[in-house]
């Protein structure tokens, strides 16, 4: 086989299929549950007069929308690939994850400002009511989390965005079930907005860590876990490698990383096996199996690239 470009193409779908089930599972439960519970603390809250509710319940509208989306881009991204769109769809998921990081850190800009309204003048609010809503929320919030944490958090954007909402909601509950308690005894209602603003922080900072993650997919970078340095040199280290170049790792989607290289092979090398060899090293080590391979003599060493990643010091 002469020097040239090697693809291993991997069926994604089918590697995938059992957790997209799960994960799609996880996401309908979820949003009946928090469909049921938005009517309840939105009511609830309107009638204790309530901005750590109506706060919560506010997530929960979004965390509604953004589990809908989470479903949307979970079938969407299953379609075929068409002629134009070689990687086919798999993208939707992760512009869901950032909508929903966005929509994260819009609603703990809205939450914020209401609860400073509310600390210059606080308003009367109706502790029993508001414990009884928010210990409801609590129970269901911890429900919804079970659900989609029973699906593929860790490996999946778009399903870890929608988690995190849900995690929002239930601290959400718990801080609702103090503030109501506090209020209950003490009749310091002031303790409502203050806890909508801490609720409202730990929003900002789990909508920014996903916002992060999401715009490292997006731009090309390397993915989470895995070392640019050290993946370059376990290539060159390969017998048979006399040099690496224009090394490109990236994520396509959530769970599938892909990698491009040219290899300039040793003399007394033949490009088969050393195919064979480099890309059993990339899938056991780093669990690198969509890759693409263009194996060169020294005399062939392409220098015309204009796009090329950092580079460790050159081999002699």
């Amino acid at each position: 086989m002469a020097p040239g470009t090697e693809n291993e193409h991997h069926d994604h779908h089918h590697a995938h299929g059992a957790s997209h089930h799960r994960n799609r599972r996880a996401l309908r439960r979820s949003l009946m549950v928090t469909l049921a519970l938005l009517a309840v603390e939105a009511v609830g809250g309107w009638l204790a007069n309530s901005l750590a509710l109506l706060s919560d319940a506010a997530h929960m509208a979004s965390d509604a929308a953004a589990l809908g989306l989470s479903l949307f881009a979970l079938w969407f991204a299953r379609r075929p690939a068409p002629a134009d769109k070689t990687y086919g769809y798999h993208r939707t998921e992760v512009l869901a994850a950032l909508a929903n990081a966005t929509g994260l850190l819009v609603l703990a800009g809205l939450i914020l400002h209401e609860a400073y309204e509310r600390v210059l003048a606080p308003p009367e609010v109706a502790g029993p009511l508001m414990l009884a809503v928010a210990a409801a929320g609590l129970v269901a919030n911890a429900a919804s989390a079970w659900m989609l944490h029973s699906g593929d958090v860790r490996g999946n954007l778009n399903l870890r965005g929608a988690f995190l909402h849900v995690v929002g909601d239930l601290a959400g509950s718990v801080g609702a079930i103090l503030a109501a308690a506090v209020i209950s005894l003490t009749g310091w209602t002031l303790v409502d907005p203050l806890v909508s603003g801490l609720i409202a922080l730990m929003i900002i900072v789990s909508g920014w860590r996903l916002m992060r993650d999401t715009l490292n997919v997006l731009m090309e970078g390397t993915p989470a876990g895995l070392s640019y340095a050290e993946v370059e040199q376990a290539l060159r280290e390969q017998p048979g490698v006399a040099n690496v170049h224009d090394l490109h790792i990236w994520t396509i989607t959530s769970g599938f990383p892909a990698l491009s290289c040219h290899l300039v092979m040793t003399p007394e090398a033949t490009s088969q096996h050393l195919l064979q060899q480099v890309r059993a090293m990339l899938e056991e080590r780093f669990g690198l199996r969509h890759v693409t391979i263009q194996v060169e003599g020294e005399h062939q060493v392409d220098r015309a690239c204009a796009i090329c990643g950092p580079s460790l010091p050159q081999q002699s």
